[in-house]
């Protein structure tokens, strides 16, 4: 037992540490730029932090409904405000705890099943929306590459966007004919219980019922045209709290299509998992770029921190306050759930 708690023990202090390290760096560098923004933070323009509030918000809604989309097209109706808690809780388990998206990812698919749904459908849902939220940053990042003329040519674009359809569409492929995994999946399987000194057999039963729940998924192209709108959608209202807090401290000096740039760059940083949230890594590249753009360094220092005191602090607070809610209620009937 203690072989296998200590390496988790160290970890803890080990991304503790990497944190700390990171952030004296930046503070060591932009010492100068920060008191400077600290200056710009003290009045910012309240309209515009509401308005980024606003947008943050709706983004979180985008997803939620995104999610919502893939498993109304599946056959399965859940109510808005099940989706938007779900939402609001996983994205804060993925995003602060160190390997948050195996958490996120698993409590995703824990309440998905209170829902109602098989067990098929909500991995397939899970996989779907996160092969579709990823295409849609990829698409984003590469349609305004091309306009400010900082990628080769409309080649790119298409690229992009071909690959990305190409992966959902093989996954919704998948989904409709499952037969086509159920051959390697023994393989693999009859493997894995070579190696654990188990039947060659054990567990082809289980697998052979979940890919007969999975032919039952049959999503329309309409819903799944609309789910992969809302995957931009996310991506784009959260760019636009960006922005809305750029102009909310002064910073007036950035193009649209720069401020998306530097936020794709933050996104693909934040995708990197060295830290939880991307603590620094995530403001250090979208400082960076906004920079890039135009700004000067300390209004692009303001505005992340407004940006992260929102995208970060406020939603993950209210997330975690949701997990919370969700976990007291994890005791109670189905019924009552869905009152």
């Amino acid at each position: 037992m203690p072989e296998t708690t200590r390496p988790r023990l160290r970890r803890g202090p080990v991304v503790a540490a990497v944190v700390v390290l990171i952030i004296l760096a930046e503070l060591l560098i932009g010492w100068r730029a920060l008191v400077d923004a600290m200056v710009q933070l003290r009045t910012p323009h309240w309209n515009w932090v509401a308005g980024a509030l606003v947008a943050e918000i709706a983004s979180m809604g985008s997803y939620a409904r995104m999610q919502r989309a893939l498993l109304h097209g599946a056959g399965t109706k859940v109510r808005m405000r099940r989706h938007v808690a779900l939402a609001y809780a996983a994205h804060s388990l993925s995003v602060t705890l160190p390997g948050g998206p195996v958490f996120s990812t698993t409590f995703n698919f824990r309440q998905m099943r209170r829902f109602g749904v098989s067990s098929a459908v909500a991995s397939w849902c899970i996989a779907l929306s996160g092969v579709l939220s990823a295409g849609a940053l990829v698409v984003i990042g590469a349609v305004f590459g091309i306009l400010t003329r900082s990628t080769g040519s409309w080649r790119t674009l298409v690229l992009y966007m071909g690959g990305a359809l190409v992966v959902a569409l093989t996954v919704r492929f998948l989904a409709q004919h499952p037969e086509w995994l159920i051959n390697p999946a023994r393989a693999l399987l009859s493997r894995v219980n070579r190696l654990r000194r188990r039947p060659a057999d054990t567990g082809h039963a289980r697998l052979v019922g979940f890919v007969d729940q999975l032919r039952s998924v049959r999503v329309r192209p309409g819903h799944f045209a609309y789910a992969s709108l809302l995957a931009v959608a996310n991506w784009l209202l959260d760019a636009l709290c960006l922005w809305m807090c750029c102009i909310a401290v002064g910073a007036h000096d950035i193009r649209p299509t720069q401020l998306v740039i530097a936020y794709c760059a933050g996104m693909a940083a934040a995708s990197v998992p060295i830290v939880p949230g991307g603590l620094g890594v995530v403001d250090g590249a979208l400082v960076l770029g906004l920079v890039a753009g135009g700004l000067t360094s300390s209004s692009a220092v303001a505005a992340v921190v407004l940006y992260r005191l929102i995208s970060f602090g406020f939603i993950i607070g209210m997330g975690w306050l949701v997990w919370l809610v969700l976990r007291s209620r994890a005791g109670t009937p189905r019924d009552a759930l869905a009152r």
